[in-house]
């Protein structure tokens, strides 16, 4: 990116950028749940101030809004969100398991699990 970015605008910077990182980032979304997601959301915000000519130590947060791009962490919010969309019949509302008329029964059921192991948060290996 620094090799070319002399040479190109902000807008074909951008485009490398979604060519190149973004879609491996979005291959790799479930990053952000491991020790190698740190690894690449601090990769990305490098890219984004070599993109825009930042030093090492600014923010990046005014640098994801006038670009337009999603941090991974909320990209990786965004791609859960599209999954339920696109899979609502997996997915049962409060209204459907009890009878009762309360707020959240438009809510999105979370099933419980009758696991032992599950309810008292030990595992054993």
């Amino acid at each position: 990116m620094r090799s070319v970015k002399p040479y190109l605008s902000r807008q074909m910077l951008k485009a490398i950028y979604c060519s190149y990182f973004h879609s491996i980032m979005s291959y790799g979304i479930f990053w952000d749940q491991s020790a190698d997601g740190i690894q690449v959301f601090r990769l990305q915000k490098k890219i984004l101030r070599i993109m825009m000519g930042c030093k090492n130590r600014d923010s990046c947060r005014k640098l994801f809004i006038s670009l337009k791009i999603l941090p991974l962490p909320s990209q990786y919010i965004f791609c859960f969100l599209l999954f339920v969309v696109k899979n609502r019949e997996l997915f049962s509302t409060n209204e459907e398991i009890h009878p009762f008329g309360t707020r959240q029964h438009h809510n999105l059921h979370q099933p419980s699990a009758n696991l032992t192991k599950y309810q008292t948060g030990v595992y054993y290996i």
